[in-house]
């Protein structure tokens, strides 16, 4: 009857990227002194070769938080899932996107 085998969707997600590449991530947090001191650390410790002085920063229409763009060179998915787990857990950070 024409059926199609169950895709695998890890497979099919992983599949939509080709590593090595670049890729931007948002995170988001409270406006303070330490707080992009702190994350810069965060990426480093993932992505060695992040170069800080690529940062984006952008202040929140009242300065309440800050979002700051960190465009990594991602190596593997494992890199780029081990990255978000230590941005979120980061009490700093409120968002990773």
């Amino acid at each position: 009857m024409g059926e199609t085998p169950e895709t695998d969707r890890s497979s099919e997600e992983s599949s939509l990227l080709e590593f090595p590449c670049d890729f931007p991530i948002k995170i988001i947090g409270k406006r303070q002194d330490d707080y992009a001191q702190a994350v810069l650390a965060v990426v480093m410790a993932h992505a060695p070769d992040y170069d800080p002085a690529t940062l984006e920063m952008r202040p929140s229409a009242k300065g309440t938080y800050l979002s700051l763009t960190c465009t990594v060179r991602a190596t593997s998915r494992e890199q780029l899932d081990a990255l978000y787990r230590a941005l979120s857990s980061h009490p700093l950070v409120k968002m990773v996107l």
